[in-house]
């Protein structure tokens, strides 16, 4: 054994070791407990804790980690990398996922300094309200119990399914769409149900049939109605902005004298993977009366 490696082997006390590392012995034993840090040696009779110097430097790298708000689970994956580059990989995932969530809340404090400034007619006016009349519609629909943060990757796998099945129901007839049939937000869960109109009822009722009520998956008729909508873009589906979207809306419905007539509505008929940001992709909707 060389010097350097018995310097390594060297034990010390959890409290000596939490000075080297820079970290608390109350952070010391909750990585223990997650296995991110477990101590070298266990005193069996005492239950004293023992770190090894070679582990002065993983100590150190959850530590500056952790500065970043990592999750523990994050701080897991990067320092169980096999190497070093997959290491960085990790990290540089995890910063990218922080920085579109930071651009995401600088989006809506903007939107909410307009709300609280009175300058919310201002951005209502970036959107265009018309209206349209829909026939009766059968739809094969999935709902879901479903948080804000959750919705996007949910509505592009649940319609997808539903467009699958489409194909054994006659076909699609017109544009996918989203119901809310309550509020989705980070402390609210709808639900919320993708819809896909179809042709044939009776072989949109036997597919639903063998879905069972795993994804909560059924066949509605969908009533005649007129909807007050606006066309947006790609890049305005983000939150917040879809948000003062939905508000020009319901705006533009009271300005008119029309009511509400059930629940707001996404409609979403542009090749989502193939439009740039400032291609229109979707209409945001209230059936009104």
């Amino acid at each position: 054994m060389t010097e350097d490696e018995a310097v390594d082997d060297e034990l010390l006390t959890i409290g000596a070791f939490a000075a080297r590392a820079r970290l608390s012995a109350k952070a010391l034993r909750l990585y223990d407990r997650l296995g991110l840090l477990p101590p070298a040696h266990v005193d069996e009779v005492s239950g004293y804790r023992y770190y090894r110097v070679g582990q002065v430097e993983r100590a150190r790298l959850v530590a500056l980690l952790r500065q970043l708000d990592m999750p523990l689970a994050r701080v897991a994956e990067v320092v169980e990398a096999p190497d070093g580059a997959a290491a960085a990989d990790r990290l540089t995932a995890y910063w990218a996922d922080v920085e579109a969530r930071v651009a995401g809340q600088r989006t809506l404090a903007e939107y909410l300094r307009g709300r609280l400034s009175g300058r919310s007619s201002e951005m209502y006016g970036k959107f265009v309200v018309e209206t349209v009349d829909v026939p009766e519609q059968v739809v094969i629909s999935e709902a879901r119990h479903i948080l804000a943060g959750e919705l996007p990757t949910w509505i592009g796998a649940s319609l997808d399914r539903l467009e699958q099945g489409a194909r054994e129901c006659g076909g699609s007839t017109a544009a996918p769409f989203v119901v809310y049939h309550s509020e989705v937000s980070m402390e609210s869960d709808g639900p919320a149900e993708s819809c896909v109109p179809v042709a044939d009822e009776a072989a949109a009722r036997a597919w639903a049939e063998k879905q069972g009520r795993a994804r909560e998956t059924k066949v509605r008729v969908e009533p005649a109605q007129r909807l007050a909508y606006a066309r947006i873009t790609k890049a305005q589906v983000a939150h917040p902005q879809i948000l003062a979207a939905f508000e020009a809306v319901e705006e533009w419905i009271a300005r008119e004298g029309l009511e509400q007539a059930g629940p707001c509505r996404e409609v979403y008929f542009a090749d989502w993977d193939a439009a740039g940001a400032e291609d229109p992709v979707c209409d945001v909707a209230f059936p009104v009366r």
